[in-house]
Order: C-alpha cells, then structure tokens, then sequence
C-alpha cells in the first residue's frame, strides 16, 4: 500500500479508502451478514486499507462497530458523516446527537473526519454559519479531530459549494466528484485545496458507468448527438478503448482508478465492494502507475470541458435529492 498525508490534519492515510456506502454497501445490499461485512473490513485492512468512509445514511456504521472490535483503533482512519437537509435545516443540536449516535454504533470515542453531507451552494452559509461552530466544539471535546465537507456532485456540476467553502479554514478535509468524464475538480477544486493544505476524498472515480461497456456507448453516442464531443466517439461501440493497451490499462476499469488515483491534489480514492476478489482487483489497480501520459492529455482534450455529470448516478451519490 502507498500512503499519504492529509492535507493540513497530518493524518497518515492510504491512497485507497474503503468506502461503505454506494451499491454494495459492504456487501449488506446483495444479502451479506454484518459478520460478513465486518470480515470485508478486515481483509481490506489486511491490505494496507486504513481509511474507512462510512456514513449513517449507509447503515454501515454498525458493521465498521465489529470491525473495530478487533482492530486496534489508532491503526485505522474513520470518516462518517452527517445530513441537515430538512426544511426546516436540522439544528445544531439535531447534528451533534447525530454524531454521538455514528459514535455509538461505531463503539468508539471519536471520529477522525466528521463531515458535513452532500452540501449544496444554497446550504452553505447555514452549515458555515450555525453548524460549523457546534462541530467545532465537538472537536475542543475529542469527538472529532478533523472537520469536512462534502459536495453533491450530482447537481453541483461546477463545484460550486466546494469554491465558495475554501477560505473557510473550519473545513479541513473535501469530499469531491471526480472521473475521466467528469473533471471540473481539476480546475475548480485541486489547485486551491493544495495551496491550503485542504486534505481530499475522491468518489465517483469508478462508478457503474465504466464497468459497462454498453452504457459507455450509449451516453457517448448522445453526447455526440448534442455536440458535446467530438463525432467519432458516439460511432463506435468502444469509445474508451483507446485506453486498453500494451503499456496502459488492461480494461477501462483500471484504466479509471489509475485516471483518478494519480491526479495532482487527490489524497484518498475512494471506493466500494462487497467482494473480497473485486476488493483486490481495485487496490491492484489503484497502485498501479499512472497512465501514460499520452492517454491523460487524450482524457483531458476530449472530456475536460464536460461539466454536466456525465457518469454521477443520481440514485447512488451522496446527498441525493430524491
């Protein structure tokens, strides 16, 4: 496993994060145990795995609880989350018993990231202006070491909530959007997160999109129809594989961890199994090089200006309006 700092929290974590929530949910959504699920935990960090991202929407907080049972605490990193989307915005109070009940069902003492969930632009001054001072007493308490925030990508294509939170130094860690058709971030998020030592989580770098080659074909073809690429990739049935090659990525999935994992400014990627055999394939491919750089600028030249979220499943993402 390869590792790295944080941003400014000075936490040593892995470049590849295990995420509970998404499909598969550790494995629970397909008809695992919780014991299985925990296991899962396990073999993840048997592989060098030591950030966990949970959330108590995902119901996996009690999984990641056994888990911790027999894990030494300060060998993992543990990021949940909380929502306030409501009308009216849940309180301050509301938010806080939301932590001690992540706290509870995790059976630990504190959280080393606590973010804020799926925050939209409009919610921004409400999570800044009421809710970050009471996370902030949590953290005088020990209940958090670390505070975050994280976008919805889903409707905030532009990364519009993360560009306004950044010269707010309450936020320590970002949660962000980011894959070979969806790379705003590049712009609007990782050079400002570098320059303030802002740590990042990456999600959406592999989601249902590029583990079907048909779907590929699909939304490319209706880009093309609306002009939004070029031409030639809404006619043929394998618009990516030109990524699939001696001396690149053996199959599109790889080819998006690698894409994503190795992007100036992302410190974790994120992902989800509830397999142990897929939980290997992606750390594989997750420390692999960097795809060559002619296939990166070829990324960059043909995607780089989308900003529509192509690929951000809406039924998956975090804070989701449903």
């Amino acid at each position: 496993m390869n590792y790295t700092t944080l941003g400014r929290t000075n936490l040593r974590v892995s470049v590849a994060g295990l995420g509970t929530g998404g499909f598969s949910r550790l494995g629970l959504k397909s008809g695992k145990t919780e014991d299985e699920a925990a296991r899962l935990i396990h073999e993840a960090v048997a592989l060098g795995i030591n950030f966990i991202d949970t959330a108590a929407g995902y119901g996996t907080e009690g999984v990641v609880g056994k888990a911790l049972k027999t894990i030494p605490r300060d060998q993992v990193i543990i990021a949940t989350k909380a929502q306030f989307r409501g009308n009216p915005f849940a309180p301050p109070e509301k938010v806080v018993a939301a932590l001690d009940n992540s706290l509870r069902q995790m059976g630990t003492d504190y959280v080393d990231v606590f973010n804020l969930h799926g925050v939209e632009i409009d919610e921004y001054d409400y999570a800044l202006n009421a809710l970050a001072p009471a996370l902030l007493d949590q953290k005088r308490k020990g209940k958090i070491r670390h505070i975050g925030i994280t976008e919805n990508p889903i409707v905030d294509f532009t990364n519009a909530m993360l560009k306004r939170a950044v010269n707010d130094p309450v936020w320590e860690v970002y949660m962000v959007g980011f894959h070979m058709m969806h790379q705003g971030a590049r712009r609007n998020v990782f050079p400002l997160t570098r320059e303030k030592g802002i740590g990042t989580l990456l999600m959406f770098a592999v989601r249902s999109m590029f583990a079907d080659p048909p779907r590929i074909a699909r939304e490319m073809k209706a880009l093309a129809a609306k002009g939004l690429v070029e031409k030639w990739l809404g006619e043929t049935n394998d618009p990516l594989g030109f990524l699939v090659h001696e001396g690149g990525a053996a199959n599109i999935i790889e080819a998006a961890y690698r894409f994503a994992r190795h992007e100036p400014g992302v410190d974790v990627t994120l992902f989800g199994t509830g397999d142990a055999g897929h939980l290997r394939t992606n750390v594989a491919a997750l420390l692999k090089p960097p795809l060559p750089e002619a296939d990166r600028a070829k990324l960059a030249a043909l995607f780089g200006h989308l900003a529509i979220g192509v690929g951000l499943d809406s039924h998956q993402g975090p804070g989701a309006k449903r």
